[in-house]
């Protein structure tokens, strides 16, 4: 099979033909149909402090066909459609049974999907609803993962919400906040690359870059934000949601910062803003994001602003470390 490989931090990906994978006890081999480029696809190939292995074919926003099955699988035959969780454990200790599988001691994480065919457990394979297309599929991780911090923020229809970046997270935000019925939605971002996205999955106003972030926030809601989302992961972020908040408010980061950061804990303390840190999400979040999309809420498809084939990829993907006007880039390993 052809596949996009991580050769070491600071390197772009090369196409290599590698053997095809083979399906051991309990393992299906999913045909990638499509897959999405991530922030940390980024993130863990331009570090030498926290990388991929050197030979990962990276790749976990997937969805595809099953291709072939081990012994002992069930639930799926030759030629279904599915899609799969990203971080899975053993799927018996408490953390996995809390649906926290990124605490579980043997915490596993998807990869593959920047290749042709990727080998996967069964059980952390779902079946891709006959209503969505593969790209929809491939959107449905990294919306789970921003379900999971709106999970956290108990957002009803009177929640004033504010979130900080229109990148894939922050438009997610902006797209579960809307369905739980928030009204008041608004985005702020450093340009307007965003807005119209951000007006599609449902926000209310996005503000003016060169405006006053807090008066532009209090306008645009009538009144401070009961919720603020983190959603860019760059220093100084992190605080200034603690300051445009709303006194008892509550700031979810759902970012992924990289680099040391200070706040104001006093500003924090008096306050007393809750805050809370969301990271991947529970299984129950991903089918609860495919579920969504299947009943025909499918704004989010927006999200997905191109595809390119493998041949294509690893200068597609230095593009978006260096700034791109993509925010969802699919990869269609066949094209």
């Amino acid at each position: 099979m052809r596949a996009a490989v991580f050769k070491g931090a600071g390197k772009p990906l090369a196409i290599e033909t590698l053997p095809d994978p083979e399906p051991g006890d309990g393992e299906l081999i999913i045909k990638v149909g499509r897959c999405g480029v991530c922030g940390t696809d980024l993130h863990m190939t331009e570090s030498h402090e926290a990388s991929y292995p050197i030979g990962t074919v990276a790749g976990h926003e997937l969805a595809g066909e099953v291709a072939a099955i081990g012994r002992g699988v069930e639930r799926f035959r030759v030629g279904e459609r599915i899609t799969a969780i990203s971080v899975y454990g053993c799927g018996d200790c408490d953390a996995c049974r809390a649906g926290a599988p990124l605490i579980c001691a043997e915490m596993r994480g998807l990869d593959g999907g920047f290749g042709e065919y990727t080998r996967v457990p069964e059980r952390i394979c779902r079946a891709l609803p006959q209503t969505l297309s593969m790209t929809d599929g491939a959107l449905i991780e990294p919306l789970a993962c921003s379900l999971h911090g709106a999970n956290q923020a108990e957002i009803g229809s009177d929640t004033r919400v504010l979130v900080l970046g229109a990148g894939p997270v922050g438009l997610g935000a902006v797209f579960w906040a809307r369905q739980a019925g928030a009204r008041r939605i608004a985005v702020a971002a450093h340009s307007r690359r965003g807005e119209t996205l951000a007006m599609t999955l449902g926000a209310s106003a996005f503000l003016d870059p060169a405006a006053d972030r807090a008066e532009a926030a209090l306008a645009a809601l009538g009144g401070p934000p009961d919720v603020v989302f983190e959603c860019v992961g760059r220093p100084g972020l992190l605080g200034e949601a603690i300051g445009l908040v709303r006194y008892r408010g509550t700031v979810v980061v759902l970012s992924l910062c990289m680099q040391p950061d200070t706040i104001m804990p006093s500003l924090a303390l008096f306050k007393e803003v809750i805050l809370r840190f969301a990271v991947v999400y529970a299984p129950a979040e991903f089918e609860e994001a495919a579920r969504t999309l299947d009943r025909g809420a499918v704004e989010a498809r927006a999200m997905a602003t191109g595809t390119v084939s493998l041949d294509a990829l690893p200068a597609a993907f230095e593009g978006l470390r260096k700034g791109s006007s993509h925010c969802k880039l699919m990869v269609d390993p066949w094209a």
